[in-house]
Parts: structure tokens; C-alpha cells; sequence
């Protein structure tokens, strides 16, 4: 791989750039201190939704976008919390910060969703399904946005992007100033302090961003206080991490980038149905990538980008008085990928414009070195593969109105048959009455882990190196409508979409438990409802409300940790000028619980798969713009110390309050 990546920079090297699909170039301007009022009139572009930086309104799909004000104003500390309000997303976290926390994207399984840090993929590739824990990255000040791009994606992405990519975007440097100084500081229950500083700017040519943070807490119990034998251990955490970035761009026509992202938490782990005071984790990862970008042709971008991810997770145990029991558990992974993209824009013709073409091939390798469980019962990985891949796609704007994508993508896995993916989109603007139409359908797949193809658990279990990826095939249609009340044209914002999804060629476990088979179907549709109101300047309102029926295809059955319904209720108000409350209320209907993971209150499974209790979680975030560079906020989550677990057996933390202030200079 280490040759193919080689031999490819230096054939590439002379087209320079990395397309804009890997990120937009183009610096954005920094948020205003006192944010702008609302409007339907703004347009937001997106990068992740299409590969090409595209105006949202055009997009075929359905998008959601967490901007930094949104970030700051609600108070998300984590990505996880910030999830927890987009339509279709199901974010479940069984434990305390750093615990597993688990995505799922209108039903699909929490392995179904891709993750990626400035269009680098981060889930973690010695995961035994693939999947990314959405707890252990805290929001730190240089994260400028988060896209969310839901439905199969894989003709965009490749593998695992059967639900959905979530594309975590940091901040860039400001064109006009050569340094910005940038820092926050609070503290509050459960004895947490949370920090963050960094620096910005750009000289000259060259621009650049480095900045820190960390989040400390003694924790809470995040076993279930229902538990007869509860002994109320908190569990604590600590997390540090760094961002760098160093960009040079001598002329519009080229720019060189290098970014660089540090992290590792540590704390401990909850259990259930009994907690055990020793188990502790240790969660490190670095993830760079350079990336070039040049347009040889004004109708011409071409680029190369080159990155490597790098995950070390270990979970130790020592005995003590509850549990004679002894873990030192250790998983590696790495994937180094290399990406090169074009996009080029073809001439207007007659009823045709703004047509573009993007087209690119990639390779990437993962590696995975795993040893854990006990040694008499051990479970060990150590196995790499590759695969190589090429893409297309085209987009056009007919009659000013209408908007058609198309995208075709091929990926090779090393060791299985190719899996090609495509996706079809459309965007009607119709403008006499303020709607929007959209519809879009696509293929996704899931290539198999490399623990499920080629782990082994002592002389019981072995993977299966023949398995075949999961597939899907799924759909969406719907529409957005803008009214007008009483003079004001933005009063309120409507849309609905309805959502169907078939996933065929599920890894599970064969008959025999010794080995994995691509066995098991689902289907999955759903109706996602978004309502936005503007009856005041000073008052916004959001309303997103999604439906789901996740089921076996083959039995019939709910899958679990899907709730059937999630409510989220927020609103920004304005009651005097630098003054923000917003109020959020998070609202979750029942979901399944697979048979031994739900859990009476004397501690003992249940034989048969159960409905976990439905729940709602109220929390409030007050900030006052002091002067022009610094804000003052309060943050309050919980504050009606719910009890609600999101898995059987694991609570949320109880009500908290956080104190704080940050600043820009």
C-alpha cells in the first residue's frame, strides 16, 4: 500500500489539489460577536451532501447543519450532544463521556454510519463492526461545523455509507487579520472544567490555526440507580486534544495544506447490572492528512490529498472486592488513504446551466492489531487489506428551476467481489409558491471488518474471510415550504420527508455460533418533520420530529435501539439586545431491547427482547454578549434530573449546571 500510495503522489503530484469535495478552500468570514437575526433568505453551502461546494436549497438529499453559533448557543460540549437534535438520528450512549455512543441514521445499524474530519474517514478501523463511538470527541472552539447527510451515500463515500456521513468541518483562518486569539473557560457540577485556547490567522501567503482542549469531570453513575445492588460509583473522565493546521496559497490558482488532530481520553466504564470500580479505558487517536489543490484551466480543479488515521484503545481491570476479574484488553487500527478528484464545469447551453462534472479514484489501506478478553478465552485480529476505488458524478440546473445529480462510484475490496453504488437526485424549486420538491435514491454498502473476516476467539470462533458487504437500496421524497404571515416572509419554514430503506446481506452469527454469515435483512422507513417558526426577531423556534419502523425483514421484529419516535424542541430568544436563551427539549418514544440486555431491578436479564421506556430530557443555555469579543454563559442540562435511559440499565447524568465564559480577540 505504502508503494501504491507513493506511486500515486508522484504521477498525481503535478495536478496538484485536492478537489473540493475533501473541503472548501475558501475561507468563510468569522461569525459576527452579536449573530445576525435569522432568515430564510441566507443561503448555506454545503460541501458533504454532493462532493462540490452547492448551495443547500440545491441539494437533492436531506442535510443538516450544525453551524458554531448553534454549537455556542445551545451549549454542546460533545458531538454526541449535538446529534441528539438532527431529524432521523438516533444517538444512544450507554455509559458516562468517552462510553460507547452509538449513531443510528433513520434505523440503520450504528456501523452504518460514515465519519469524517475534514473529509478524512475516522471511524475506527479495529472496531469489531466498524463502527465510530460519537462520545469521545468533545466540541472544542476550532470545530466550525458539523454536516449531516443522511441516506445511502456509499456512491459518494464508499464503504459504510448505508444510513448517512457526518462531516465534522474546523474553522478557518480569517483572510483579513493576522492574528485572532480565541479561548474558553468553565466549570460547574460534577466538579467539570472545561478549557479550550487557540490561535488564527493568516500572514502573507501562508495562513494558519492551532488550538487545545480538554474536558474533565469526576462523572456520575451511570449505571441505572433502579439497580437493587447499585453502588453509586461515579465514573470519571479526562480528555485532551490538539488541532494544527498550516495553509500556503501563493495564488487563487493553488493552495498546500497540512492539518493535524490529536486525542485521547481517559476514565472509567460503567456496567451493568453490577458496576465494577476498576474498569478503566484509555482511548487515543491522531488523524493528518496534506492536502493540494490547484485549477490548471478556470473550468478545472483537480487535487490529491494523502491521510492517515491512527486508533489506539485499551481497556484494563484489576480485581477487586466486587469482581475477582482481570482485563488488559488492546485494540490498534490504521487506515492510510489516498484521494484524487476533479471537478470541472462544462459551458451553458440553451435550458442547461451551472453543469459540473467531478470524477476521482482512491486507495486506502486498513490494519488492525487486536488482543483482548482472557487467556483462556482470547480474542485476537491481526490482518490488513486495501481496497481502491473510482467515482463520478454530475450535476446541472435546468430551466433555473430544476436541479439533477447523478453518481456512480466502484470500490474494489482486496480478498471480495467489487461493490458498485450509484445515487439519482432531483431538487424542484418552485418559486410562486415558496416550495421546494426533492427526491433521490441511492445504493449503499458495508464491506465486512476486519475482525469479522478474520478474528479468531480462541479455538470457538473464527471469521469468515468469504464474507460478502452488506448492501442497501433506499429512497426519500419530500418538500419545503416557506410562509408568509402578516408582512413577514419568513415566518416559518415547513418541510416533510418520507424515507424507505432495504439492507440485505446483514453479518450475523451462523447457526453453529462458531463463525459469521451474511444472513439477516431489514427494512426501514419513516417520516422525518422539520418546522422552523420566525414569529419575532427576537424569537426562533425549531421543531424536528421523526418517525421510524426499523424491522427484521425475515421475523418481523423491531431492531433494537431505534426508538419509534424522537422529538426535538428547541428555541433561540432574544429578550434584550446581546442576551440569548435557548431552551431545549428532547423527547424519546420507546425502543426495543435485545433479549439479556434488558434488565429487572433485582439485576437479572429478561430471556426475550423487551421495550425500553420512553423519556425526555429538558436542558437550558443562557449567554450574554458582554462586549464585542466576550460572552458570558450559563448552561444547564438535565434540569428536571430525568432518570431516562437510553439503553437498558445506563442513565443519563443527572441535572448539572455549567458556568462559563468565552472570548475572540
Amino acid at each position: 500500500m505504502r508503494r501504491l500510495l507513493l506511486s500515486y503522489a508522484v504521477s498525481l503530484g503535478a495536478a496538484l489539489a485536492a478537489s473540493p469535495a475533501l473541503a472548501q478552500t475558501a475561507a468563510p468570514p468569522p461569525p459576527a460577536s452579536t449573530p445576525p437575526e435569522p432568515t430564510a433568505a441566507i443561503t448555506e453551502t454545503v460541501v458533504t451532501a454532493t462532493r462540490i461546494p452547492t448551495p443547500i436549497e440545491r441539494v437533492p438529499g436531506s442535510v443538516t447543519v450544525i453551524d458554531r453559533r448553534t454549537i455556542e448557543e445551545r451549549g454542546y460540549q460533545t458531538v454526541a450532544e449535538a446529534l441528539q437534535t438532527v431529524p432521523g438520528v438516533a444517538l444512544i450512549q450507554a455509559g458516562g463521556p468517552g462510553q460507547q455512543a452509538s449513531a443510528f441514521i433513520r434505523g440503520t445499524a450504528s456501523r452504518h454510519a460514515l465519519v469524517l474530519l475534514d473529509g478524512v474517514p475516522i471511524n475506527d478501523a479495529s472496531d469489531p463492526n466498524g463502527a465510530f463511538n460519537f462520545g469521545n470527541d468533545v466540541l472544542g472552539l476550532e470545530v466550525d461545523r458539523i454536516e449531516v447527510l443522511r441516506g445511502p451515500a456509499s456512491a459518494l463515500y464508499g464503504s459504510s455509507a448505508i444510513g448517512g456521513v457526518i462531516n465534522i468541518v474546523t474553522r478557518r483562518a480569517p483572510r483579513d487579520r493576522p492574528v485572532e486569539v480565541f479561548g474558553e473557560a468553565a466549570a460547574g457540577s460534577f466538579r467539570t472544567l472545561r478549557l479550550g485556547a487557540g490561535i488564527t490567522g493568516t500572514v502573507g501567503e501562508f495562513d494558519y490555526l492551532f488550538s487545545i482542549r480538554s474536558l474533565s469531570t469526576r462523572g456520575s453513575d451511570a449505571t441505572a440507580s433502579r439497580f437493587t445492588r447499585n453502588t453509586g460509583e461515579r465514573d470519571g473522565f479526562w480528555g485532551v486534544s490538539a488541532t494544527a493546521r498550516v495553509g500556503w496559497t501563493p495564488s487563487d490558482r493553488f493552495r498546500a495544506e497540512a492539518l493535524l488532530n490529536w486525542r485521547e481520553n481517559q476514565g472509567g466504564i460503567d456496567n451493568v447490572p453490577n458496576d465494577d470500580p476498576n474498569y478503566e479505558f484509555d482511548d487515543r487517536r491522531w488523524t493528518g492528512q496534506i492536502r493540494l489543490e490547484g485549477r490548471p484551466l478556470d473550468v478545472w480543479t483537480t487535487g490529491l490529498r494523502i491521510a492517515r488515521t491512527e486508533d489506539r484503545r485499551r481497556y484494563t481491570n484489576l480485581p477487586d472486592s466486587l469482581s475477582r476479574a482481570t482485563t488488559d484488553d488492546l485494540f490498534r487500527g490504521r487506515r492510510d488513504s489516498l484521494d484524487w478528484g476533479n471537478q470541472v464545469r462544462l459551458p451553458d447551453m440553451g435550458v442547461f446551466d451551472q453543469s459540473l462534472v467531478s470524477f476521482g479514484v482512491s486507495a486506502e489501506e486498513e490494519e488492525v492489531r487486536q488482543a483482548s478478553g482472557s487467556p483462556t478465552f482470547r480474542t485476537t485480529v491481526d490482518a490488513t487489506q486495501t481496497t481502491t476505488a473510482a467515482h463520478a458524478a454530475y450535476q446541472v440546473r435546468l430551466f433555473r428551476r430544476l436541479d439533477l445529480t447523478a453518481g456512480f462510484r466502484n470500490d474494489v475490496p482486496e480478498g471480495f467481489n467489487s461493490a458498485a453504488t450509484y445515487r439519482l437526485g432531483a431538487v424542484l424549486q418552485i418559486p410562486e409558491v415558496s416550495a421546494r420538491v426533492r427526491a433521490s435514491y441511492g445504493t449503499g454498502f458495508k464491506a465486512p471488518s476486519l475482525y469479522q473476516r478474520f478474528g479468531r476467539i480462541g479455538t470457538t470462533f473464527q471469521g469468515n474471510p468469504d464474507l460478502r458487504p452488506e448492501t442497501s437500496a433506499g429512497w426519500e421524497a419530500g418538500a419545503e415550504f416557506d410562509l408568509a404571515v402578516a408582512g413577514n416572509r419568513d415566518f416559518a419554514t415547513l418541510g416533510a420527508t418520507y424515507f424507505d430503506n432495504r439492507i440485505t446481506g446483514l453479518i450475523n452469527f451462523n447457526a453453529a455460533f462458531n463463525s459469521l454469515e451474511n444472513v439477516d435483512r431489514a427494512r426501514i422507513k419513516g417520516v422525518e418533520i422539520a418546522a422552523t417558526l420566525r414569529p419575532a426577531r427576537w424569537l426562533t423556534a425549531q421543531l424536528a420530529w421523526t418517525v421510524t419502523d426499523a424491522r427484521d425483514a425475515r421475523t418481523g421484529d423491531r431492531l433494537a435501539r431505534r426508538p419509534e419516535q424522537t422529538i426535538a424542541i428547541n428555541a433561540s430568544v432574544r429578550p434584550v439586545e446581546g442576551v440569548t436563551i435557548a431552551p431545549e427539549l428532547l423527547i424519546y418514544g420507546r425502543s426495543r431491547e435485545g433479549a439479556f440486555a434488558s434488565y429487572r431491578d433485582n439485576g437479572t436479564s429478561f430471556a426475550v427482547s423487551r421495550d425500553n421506556k420512553a423519556g425526555t430530557v429538558f436542558n437550558l443555555v443562557g449567554t450574554w454578549q458582554v462586549t464585542e469579543p466576550v460572552a458570558l454563559f450559563l448552561e444547564g442540562r438535565n434540569l428536571t434530573d430525568s432518570r431516562f435511559e437510553p439503553a437498558n440499565g445506563f442513565q443519563i447524568a443527572g441535572r448539572s449546571v455549567l458556568v462559563g465564559a468565552r472570548g475572540r480577540f
